[in-house]
């Protein structure tokens, strides 16, 4: 019986974890990752306190053999004699009905932890990641590497931290998988070797030298390293001498290395080289190069004769009563097209209370099909947004009719107040910042003529907003009490967008970004390409604004 309870415990433990896996979705925010780690406490208190359980179980169970053999006395030669004697007999039928009952109070003692047991567990297991989140979070973890051209798995980050968790071997392997999967083969190949490196030094994992082995060699031969994936193939071909498909790709590399060095005209035209190649090299979309480079802070198009023309001042909404005795201090970012900074216009408080009422109505981030206009998710945009009314708090009417006095704009027609909180590698590649002309929403307002983005969080390093067609990255920060940042806007210091942590193989990313945005509907342009990058904001909150204007 109790074989069959635990059996039990566990069919609901995977039907738990199977829902759960339908259900969840983690990694697109990092507020909703940074829940995991009270999950995981609560996880594991529910199963200590399970093991206490059991062993309370089998302590009662013990007692009950123990007694029942004291009991019980010797085995008799003779049965039918035991049993003819009435005395003995009704002992016997007493012992046993007296054995019952304590089996029975044990059992319902056990039955009870274990009813407790699985309704704890049932609550936690609709909270756990999913093999999604998992994949998630790797496939972030690529994208920081990619964007920001961090080829080699290094023991400090961008900033000098040091990490002291790096992954293992299995971990390092999944990652690899992961890219390998989404066609980032120079990664999966960097993941690999770090994997096999790490098996080679004797760290204990689930994973094979042979497994790593197999994807390895094909991997360098795909990324131009002939030499190492002749290499890599003959350490396969020692470990399994009898596999067929390792010998033909050693004698394809054989042969192939022979041609090179005999300088044959036989082979394909674009025959690799004897020396490995530069990833850096491959070529991607001049779309996408801009906007990486904008994030590396590289390509920034402000000239200093330009920058000399912005200015920093004190505002009050071309005289709005509310602003006259209480000034906001702006800084003008860009000239063409206007991009103007506002600081220290939302207090702390208010920011606490808009992550509050947002929290719980955190749901992934979507983009909107070009042609359909139908929404759907998208690894373009990886996030979690929420929509606050004015209705909601009195904070949230207040922080739009501030707005309102600032911008001198009509806040009727506005949409509400959207708060996106970026998950690990989270980012928002280029888009078009405007309503698309079939959205319902377009045809009744308009679109959008301006943006105002709030951001909540300060950051170490990156979480700029890059502009790719105009050469504009700006980055979240907080100034001086002057109002007036950096004087040199054209650095590479302000547009590194995320902030990441390696040690060995292992890459950190800062715990959040809240971003809100509200936007003003009205029938003119959409206006230049936008793309946000989340990552890379910490804990300490902010509260300078930009103006987007067209």
């Amino acid at each position: 019986m109790e074989s069959n309870c635990l059996r039990r415990v566990i069919l609901l433990l995977l039907i738990g974890w199977t829902f759960c896996a339908e259900e969840t979705e983690f990694y697109s925010s990092t507020d909703h990752m940074m829940e995991l780690l009270v999950i995981e406490r609560s996880l594991i208190q529910s199963l200590r306190d399970f093991i206490t359980a059991q062993k309370q179980c089998i302590d009662g169970f013990n007692s009950v053999v123990e007694a029942c053999e004291n009991a019980s006395g010797d085995f008799p030669e003779c049965l039918e004699k035991y049993i003819s004697n009435p005395f003995t007999a009704f002992k016997l039928v007493r012992r046993l009905r007296m054995e019952r009952n304590m089996v029975e109070q044990v059992t319902e003692t056990c039955s009870s932890y274990i009813a407790d047991f699985l309704a704890n567990v049932s609550l936690v297991s609709q909270r756990l990641p999913s093999e999604k989140d998992m994949d998630g979070v790797a496939l972030g973890l690529i994208r920081l590497q990619d964007i920001y051209r961090q080829l080699q798995i290094i023991t400090v980050d961008v900033s000098g931290q040091v990490n002291v968790t790096p992954l293992d071997p299995d971990d390092s392997f999944h990652v690899a998988m992961v890219a390998l999967q989404n066609h980032k083969f120079q990664y999966a190949l960097l993941w690999l070797q770090e994997t096999f490196r790490q098996l080679e030094d004797g760290i204990p994992a689930l994973v094979t030298r042979r497994e790593v082995l197999t994807y390895l060699g094909p991997l360098a031969f795909q990324m131009g390293n002939l030499p190492l994936a002749l290499e890599l193939t003959q350490q396969l071909q020692e470990m399994d001498p009898s596999c067929m498909q390792t010998k033909v790709h050693l004698a394809y590399y054989r042969t192939l290395r022979e041609s090179i060095r005999c300088g044959s005209q036989t082979q394909t035209p674009s025959l690799p080289s004897d020396a490995p190649v530069d990833i850096l090299t491959l070529i991607k979309p001049a779309s996408e190069t801009s906007y990486e480079s904008l994030c590396r802070g590289e390509g920034i198009k402000m000239t200093p004769r330009r920058q000399r023309t912005l200015r920093c001042r004190y505002s009050t909404g071309r005289g709005n009563p509310r602003l006259i005795y209480a000034p906001i201090k702006e800084e003008q970012e860009w000239d063409h097209p206007l991009i103007i900074r506002y600081h220290d216009l939302v207090s702390e408080r208010e920011i606490e209370t808009i992550k509050h009422l947002s929290r719980s109505k955190l749901d992934r981030a979507k983009v909107s099909d070009h042609v359909t206009g139908e929404r759907f998710s998208a690894e373009t945009r990886v996030a979690k947004s929420a929509w606050l009314a004015d209705e909601d708090n009195p904070v949230i009417s207040r922080v739009t009719q501030r707005m309102a006095d600032l911008t001198g704009l009509d806040m009727e027609a506005a949409e509400m107040l959207q708060v996106a909180n970026y998950g690990i590698g989270g980012q928002y590649e280029p888009h078009f910042d405007n309503k698309l002309t079939n959205d319902t929403d377009y045809m009744t307002r308009g679109g959008r003529i301006a943006t105002i983005l709030i951001y909540m969080s300060d950051v170490e390093v990156g979480g700029s907003t890059v502009f790719p067609d105009i050469g504009a990255a700006l980055r979240p920060y907080k100034l001086p009490i002057n109002g007036c940042g950096p004087t040199d806007r054209s650095s590479g210091e302000d547009a590194l967008c995320p902030r990441w942590t390696e040690t060995g193989a292992r890459m950190d990313s800062p715990l959040s970004l809240p971003t809100h945005s509200c936007t003003f509907p009205h029938c003119y342009s959409p206006w230049p390409q936008l793309g946000h990058l989340g990552e890379g904001l910490t804990e300490s909150h902010k509260s300078t604004f930009q103006v987007f204007v067209q």
